[in-house]
């Protein structure tokens, strides 16, 4: 299975727009090569070396076996438009928190 964002390349840094530096909003994500019989997705976006140990970002869940992606800048509510779920990230929130 592969996870990509249109809005930046592996290895490279998060742009600002993503980040409590900037507007922070979710970036854009797409995946593709799911394995056969997939029920359906969880995503949790942590990161490991945060000055405060590992810190998790976003929490999404229950996203159904045929999506392929969620958009730039999903709301922070409990409910994905289009099915999923949101739990709450390390700062306490709904959805995305940027690094």
């Amino acid at each position: 299975m592969k996870l990509t964002s249109p809005a930046f390349s592996e290895g490279a840094a998060i742009p600002a727009q993503y980040t409590c530096d900037g507007k922070d909003v979710s970036p854009p994500l797409e995946w593709s090569g799911a394995p056969d019989g997939t029920d359906g997705f969880a995503l949790i976006c942590d990161d490991p070396d945060a000055p405060a140990g590992v810190w998790v970002h976003w929490v999404v869940s229950d996203l159904p076996a045929s999506s392929q992606g969620l958009p730039e800048a999903v709301p922070p509510k409990d409910e994905v438009a289009g099915g999923g779920r949101q739990g709450r990230n390390d700062f306490g929130k709904t959805g995305w928190g940027g690094p």
